[in-house]
């Protein structure tokens, strides 16, 4: 029995796992040769961060993409962006698909597992969805960008930008080829307005594509009704956009945004709104944001996109689940519903364990890096130094943002280590790495008498 034989045996969580590790470490080696940089050298840990960082779609670098690789390390870059936000199972599916080879069950589930909330047997149609979504998307992104850079530069060099970061924008992934990312462009809203458009549909979710694509191609007459993962997903994304700009328009109106013209105030916090939720582009300078802010951003990073996307996070599912369900409680009901469905208990016992395991384990990564310092006698004596800018690095690590203020390069070795790992739970998932750890199955355990305890 082969190796591969063997892989596919395992569990549908550890094969997706194992496949984004396995991306990871191919992404390393070869940015490690020396035709990948310009200098013909990058340290080991260097090439892993920025591999990490590629597959698993969040942008955090530690060298300047644009300056320090070189077209080829580009490309490489490029290529692990690509496979990490459709997900390196769903390539390897297709691939296969493509040259005539047979699906195995093992591959099927981990498909299920990715990109349907409910079992269906039209996986490979949902697959075939995604990659004709993803091509009519990235072309959409290539021409706005193209029309946008072809004013400034010649048409080769146009595309390529074009092409880098339209593919890079859908992904989720944050990383440009200008070491200030777009803030040159503040004020361009086709540029703007382009790249919104990509981050938002690449971090919305491929099981909420598909649920529109299929209503849509039923017509009028089966009356088919959206799914209430899909309505719940367009409520709760919207509501975080337009609330994560209003309020950066508002604490940032006295602040950065002084000064600036009215539409391009409405702009920038439209941008920094939607790009928080996974993307990590960015038109100002994160550093000089306010403390108040950060925390709103802070949040925003936390849940990022939708299940089944390009983005990481606790998703937006989870946010929406775990209000209704405080809601329901205050008003005394005893099951959650939305949009005139009942939501499994278990669902929503999985959100709020869920919620719970992600803020501990950002705490831990944070303490770690805090502890680091400490004890390395590197810390500056100064709370916004130390606190803030790390923990806004924690969280957009784990929810592959990418956004930072400006101490990514600075980190020492187990401070990159802390922040890869971060980034590969982030977009692997949290359940992947649980159901791992504690398997699959659930013991019922001894019952004992029950007593209650005082909360609150």
């Amino acid at each position: 029995m082969t190796f591969y034989s063997r892989f596919l045996k395992f569990h549908p969580a550890t094969i997706v796992l194992s496949s984004f590790l396995l991306a990871i470490i191919a992404g390393a080696l070869l940015l490690k040769l020396p035709i990948s940089t310009n200098s013909g050298h990058i340290s080991l840990i260097d090439a892993l961060f920025t591999a990490t960082s590629a597959v698993c779609v969040t942008g955090l670098i530690v060298v300047d993409t644009g300056s320090y690789f070189t077209f080829f390390g580009q490309i490489v870059i490029l290529v692990l962006i690509q496979i990490g936000g459709l997900g390196v199972m769903t390539v390897s599916v297709m691939l296969f698909r493509i040259i005539g080879r047979n699906i195995t069950f093992r591959q099927r589930m981990a498909m299920q597992d990715i990109f349907a909330h409910t079992p269906r047997g039209d996986i490979f149609q949902l697959l075939k969805t995604i990659f004709i979504f993803t091509a009519i998307v990235e072309l959409i992104g290539i021409t706005g960008f193209f029309i946008y850079w072809v004013q400034s530069v010649d048409v080769a060099r146009a595309l390529y930008l074009a092409v880098f970061h339209s593919i890079s924008a859908f992904c989720n992934a944050g990383f440009s080829l200008f070491p200030d990312s777009m803030t040159g462009a503040s004020g361009d809203w086709l540029l703007n307005l382009n790249m919104c458009l990509l981050i938002i549909l690449g971090g919305i979710g491929f099981p909420v594509v598909y649920d529109v694509y299929t209503k849509l191609k039923s017509g009028h007459q089966e009356r088919r009704k959206l799914s209430v993962q899909t309505k719940v997903v367009f409520f709760t994304t919207m509501a975080l956009i337009f609330f994560g700009a209003i309020m950066f328009w508002v604490l940032e109106k006295p602040n950065i945004l002084s000064g600036r013209p009215f539409g391009e105030t409405l702009l920038i916090s439209f941008f920094q709104s939607v790009t928080c939720r996974t993307a990590g582009f960015n038109t100002v300078d994160i550093s000089l944001l306010s403390d108040a802010t950060l925390m709103v951003m802070t949040g925003l990073m936390f849940f990022g996109a939708s299940p089944g996307s390009c983005g990481g996070g606790v998703k937006t599912t989870s946010l929406a689940l775990i209000v209704a369900f405080t809601i329901s409680r205050i008003r005394k009901q005893k099951r959650l519903n939305l949009f005139k469905k009942s939501i499994p208990v278990e669902t929503v016992s999985r959100s709020v364990s869920l919620m719970l395991v992600c803020l501990s384990l950002i705490g831990l990564v944070l303490f770690l890096l805090l502890a680091g310092n400490a004890l390395q006698g590197t810390f500056v004596p100064c709370l916004e130094s130390r606190f803030i800018v790390y923990l806004f690095e924690t969280v957009s690590a784990f929810g592959t943002v990418g956004l930072s203020m400006g101490i990514t390069p600075s980190l020492s070795l187990w401070g990159k280590t802390w922040i890869m790992l971060l980034m590969f739970v982030g977009r692997v998932g949290v359940l992947t790495f649980a159901y791992i750890i504690v398997g699959g199955g659930t013991e019922k355990g001894v019952e004992y008498a029950e007593e209650n305890i005082m909360i609150g």
